[in-house]
């Protein structure tokens, strides 16, 4: 199937490894030019030089950190700068630390509501408006099931990204008649850093060992495993994709079936 995605310019944050290099490998593997974000120069140039590789025209790495809205700014700036404009944008950052709802603290909330919240909606602002001029243009959120099934030992992450949803949520039916499509992408039990990390807090509570812990979390799983980036990031190339034109503020889970609610 022919995704349409050459010659699409694609921005990916966080694209150096995990959940955001999933999506871009799948992007450059369908011809998008790339642009992406981290935190470390040195393995965003590896990182391109990867892409550039797996077919993308050219892929391009921007040192931003999601915590300052000038870098998101001047992470805009350069993307325009390298491709001329942007026809995708993928929202993403890293996770807050693990915690219950009890143990939230308001400068936690407020560091973590830059991430999570503020510079994703900078960023779009900046970029939102030649897309629906152009009549075309995709937004992905990198999410989480636990904005639909809120995971209990991260009640940060729980409560920031639904705010996020919501945004997604009523800006996508602003947009969509202007040919511009938003979606929420929730990974479930993804190998990744932040399964580690949270994993790890999950056998310390309970006092066993990591194997142990990552164990129990496939085994909650219908699919009978933890999922792979690469059982992520075809999705994200399809939602970005002409093919994917007519799903907007929905969230797509890609989860092995862990969550059970039919909503």
């Amino acid at each position: 199937m022919d995704l349409g995605l050459k010659g699409r310019r694609a921005l990916v944050m966080g694209g150096t490894k995990g959940l955001g290099r999933s999506i871009a490998d799948a992007l450059a593997a369908e011809g998008a030019a790339l642009v992406i974000s981290g935190r470390d120069q040195a393995r965003l140039d590896e990182a391109a030089a990867a892409l550039k590789g797996a077919g993308a025209p050219s892929a391009t790495g921007i040192v931003a950190d999601v915590a300052s809205s000038d870098d998101m700014d001047r992470l805009a700036d350069g993307a325009l700068a390298a491709m001329g404009g942007v026809d995708i944008l993928v929202l993403n950052h890293g996770g807050p630390p693990p915690c219950t709802a009890s143990q939230i603290t308001e400068p936690a909330l407020l560091e973590w509501f830059q991430h999570i919240v503020v510079s994703p909606i900078r960023i779009t602002n900046r970029l939102l408006p030649a897309m629906r001029e152009r009549g075309w243009g995709r937004v992905i959120v990198v999410g989480s099931t636990g904005m639909q099934h809120p995971i209990p030992t991260l009640a940060l992450s729980n409560t920031l990204r639904a705010s996020i949803w919501g945004w997604l949520k009523t800006l996508s039916g602003e947009v969509a008649k202007d040919g511009v499509t938003m979606n929420v992408l929730a990974p479930g039990t993804i190998q990744t850093d932040r399964v580690t990390q949270t994993s790890t807090a999950r056998a310390k509570q309970k006092n066993i060992s990591l194997e142990e812990a990552l164990a129990e979390a496939a085994a909650e799983i219908p699919a009978g495993r933890l999922g792979t980036p690469a059982d992520y990031g075809p999705m994200g190339a399809f939602l970005a994709s002409e093919r994917g034109a007519y799903i907007t503020g929905s969230m797509i889970r890609v989860d092995g079936g862990r969550v059970r609610g039919m909503v």
